[in-house]
């Protein structure tokens, strides 16, 4: 069992954030959403995700764990996924870390091309799956090219600092927030969601002001952030994503006591509707009709596991059924 990989977390100005992929290969983009999004109409968040994923060609697995409606939770998102014409909608809800460590669970994402995990209780999810088989597998599989979005507790879980639980209001206070860790598939980030529904901010600001280094992102109901691996982030749905830089932060965090506000200037705060690009990298607000550079290296990156590939093909005959099936783990070994 491989385990979780972590940027370095002492640099602001590098944050670094998706975990690197393998030999020749680009982890794909991960999607954080803030919950109650559109499952009946437009389905423009959803919709996204299907896209994606391959669209109908797409294989979803659908990790409920956190959720408390049990199988339904599964159905629910199977018949969403069907009515958009994807075929193949697979359900993992392991209960305890033993069934997150069976290898014939973790086997079922070898084959798919999205993985969404669903809401309910974060903590639930991180402490069932964090570490386990089913914890690597999530990675292993984002690091080959299987985009990875959460909702509601998913989305808070797909980061390596994880809010775990706290109290409403814009206020940043002492013990407002309780974090623990995450999936890690992002890092240096902390996110929240049902953002400006639940009144938030508060939390989030007393979070970045104990942690500076981190980036704070508040999501919207109905509203995602797509999270890309040059470390953009693209906005996309009815609400708006928050952005809480503490880089220049000034703050009595460290000397407030109780339940007490705290004192927090210098924060840099953006609030991002439907449409706009943030620089995560460079904590800045990138203009309309600025060409994205990803693109550029995705390129670079598929005509590299193409060619990796050929070359793995010329010597099939000589493999194992194993190494025939994916040709680059054998170079991905030999790197780590």
């Amino acid at each position: 069992m491989r385990p979780v990989r972590l940027a370095p977390m002492n640099d602001p100005r590098n944050p670094g954030r998706l975990a690197a992929g393998g030999a020749g290969e680009a982890p794909a983009p991960v999607m954080v959403i803030g919950g109650a999004e559109d499952k009946l109409r437009d389905r423009v968040v959803l919709g996204r995700f299907i896209h994606l994923a391959g669209g109908s060609e797409a294989c979803i697995a659908v990790l409920s764990t956190a959720s408390s409606l049990g199988e339904i939770a599964t159905e629910l998102y199977r018949e969403t996924f069907g009515r958009v014409g994807v075929a193949q909608v697979l359900g993992l809800r392991p209960q305890t870390r033993e069934e997150a460590n069976d290898p014939a669970l973790a086997a079922k994402l070898e084959d798919v091309t999205g993985i969404f995990i669903t809401g309910g209780n974060q903590l639930k999810l991180s402490s069932v799956t964090g570490g386990t088989r089913l914890g690597s597998a999530i990675h292993e599989a984002h690091d080959r090219g299987v985009v990875v979005a959460g909702t509601s507790a998913g989305a808070s879980a797909i980061a390596s600092h994880m809010m775990a639980f706290g109290s409403s209001g814009a206020t940043p206070k002492h013990r407002m927030a309780q974090v623990a860790v995450g999936l890690g598939l992002l890092v240096n980030v902390v996110i929240d969601q049902h953002f400006e529904q639940r009144t938030r901010l508060g939390r989030l600001l007393a979070m970045v002001a104990q942690s500076p280094a981190l980036i704070g992102i508040g999501l919207d109901e109905d509203t995602a952030a797509i999270v890309y691996p040059d470390d953009t982030l693209e906005v996309l749905g009815r609400g708006a994503v928050t952005v809480v830089d503490g880089s220049e932060i000034v703050t009595d965090a460290f000397q407030t006591v109780g339940h007490k506000p705290m004192m927090v200037s210098g924060i840099r705060l953006h609030s991002l509707p439907s449409g706009y690009r943030f620089d995560l990298a460079q904590r800045r607000l990138i203009p309309a009709g600025e060409p994205r550079a990803a693109e550029f290296v995705r390129t670079g990156q598929r005509r590299l596991r193409n060619l990796v590939r050929q070359m793995a093909a010329e010597g099939a005959d000589s493999r194992t059924p194993e190494r025939r099936r994916r040709p680059g783990r054998q170079l991905k070994r030999a790197s780590e």
